[in-house]
């Protein structure tokens, strides 16, 4: 069973809904042969009984391909997510940090105490968008940054650094549910641990950049976390907890996406259009809180940061 779920805009929703039941039949009224795209047949739309206007429609058996291809012509600049396991409170949620949790890139911002921004963003932006090699752009731009003085990472944080609208209330209501919160980055401890005590995760997981006499050397202190590293992460967070985990992941760039893809619930947010393509939810315009209305939780149950 494929189950879309859209907040939709009262404004137009009747207009996208007419010319979605035009396009697309419901089994309900179809007889004889089903004139939809390829065979497609809705079987019921309702709304959530929530406060926000969420959209349900279920598509029964229909293929996810076809479907996405079907909301993306009729409700492309809305807020979705398709699921076959039906919906649940996930008991784990694992998050990429930078322009997802924040809205900012760390190193980008960090880049510019030591006036190389414009270079290393260039660099971060390819590798988001899956044009470069993970490894070799982020060694690439640490090592841009050698030299640079150590406190420049408090002052960064301190004047740069803040976290996405809705980032905490997501968090913290998602705990008070029973959930486990990771936050695990191809970014840097020295961010990562400040912005899991503001946000409230239990569990970070990110680089680690070297310092000596107080400057940063160029260089990374243990392992690389990358693509792989929040795939495994996931799978092991979600092994621990079971087969009813039903994991909720975000994420915004080519690094997110085995761990968006691996994850019940994978939102893309505000993504590249690698990331957005390859996972089955996707949030452009309302804030992170809209993850907890699109998962059916009223805003009663909402724990404000």
């Amino acid at each position: 069973m494929l189950i879309a779920r859209v907040i939709a805009d009262k404004a137009d929703l009747e207009t996208r809904l007419n010319a979605l039941k035009r396009a697309v039949p419901s089994k309900s009224f179809a007889t004889g042969l089903v004139s939809g795209p390829l065979g497609i047949s809705y079987r019921t739309i309702r709304f959530l009984p929530i406060d926000e206007p969420v959209l349900e429609i279920d598509w029964g058996d229909c293929d996810a391909e076809v479907v996405n291809n079907i909301m993306e012509t009729h409700f492309c600049d809305c807020d979705m997510v398709m699921s076959r396991d039906g919906f649940w409170v996930p008991k784990l949620f694992v998050s990429d940090m930078d322009s997802t949790m924040i809205g900012q890139e760390c190193i980008d911002e960090l880049a510019d105490f030591a006036g190389l921004k414009e270079q290393i963003s260039a660099i971060t932006e390819r590798a988001m968008q899956g044009e470069l090699d993970f490894e070799s752009a982020l060694l690439e731009r640490v090592g841009l940054l050698e030299r640079l003085d150590e406190g420049a990472i408090q002052r960064c944080l301190d004047e740069r650094i803040e976290p996405t609208p809705g980032a905490k209330v997501l968090v913290e209501t998602l705990k008070a549910h029973g959930c486990r919160t990771v936050l695990v980055t191809g970014g840097f401890h020295h961010f990562a641990d400040r912005v899991a005590e503001w946000l409230g995760f239990e569990r970070v997981v990110g680089n680690r950049l070297e310092v000596a006499d107080g400057k940063l050397t160029g260089r990374l202190d243990g392992p690389i976390s990358d693509a792989s590293t929040k795939l495994a992460v996931l799978e092991e967070e979600a092994a621990k907890i079971g087969p009813r985990a039903y994991p909720l992941a975000s994420g915004d760039g080519a690094n997110d996406i085995p761990m968006l893809k691996a994850a019940s619930y994978g939102f893309a947010y505000k993504a590249k259009p690698k990331a957005r393509a390859e996972a089955n939810g996707r949030l452009d315009h309302h804030d992170l809180t809209a993850i907890l209305s699109l998962l059916g939780i009223a805003r009663k149950d909402w724990v404000e940061g």
